[in-house]
């Protein structure tokens, strides 16, 4: 795959994975690992930065992952999400 076409998947895949300011939040190194799970159906939903921890928060149906500062994927995590009625 050439890099023009690299360009425009990544560009889809944010476009579909979730609202373009919140992927301009994320470090490096989240965007990596959101751009994989994006592969398998999760969406940005949100940013928690709670103490300095800037935690992405992605989601796949009912299914939940987080992404630390690093990049550090956890696809079970001790998390909540309030459901919008």
């Amino acid at each position: 795959m050439q890099a023009a076409e690299v360009a425009q998947e990544r560009r889809e895949s944010q476009t579909i994975a979730g609202d373009d300011s919140l992927w301009d939040e994320l470090t490096l190194a989240q965007k990596f690992a959101a751009s994989s799970l994006t592969q398998f159906g999760y969406k940005l939903a949100f940013l928690r930065d709670v103490n300095n921890k800037n935690l992405a928060v992605l989601i796949c149906n009912e299914n939940v992952a987080t992404i630390s500062k690093s990049g550090e994927i956890n696809t079970a995590p001790n998390i909540k999400i309030r459901c919008e009625e």
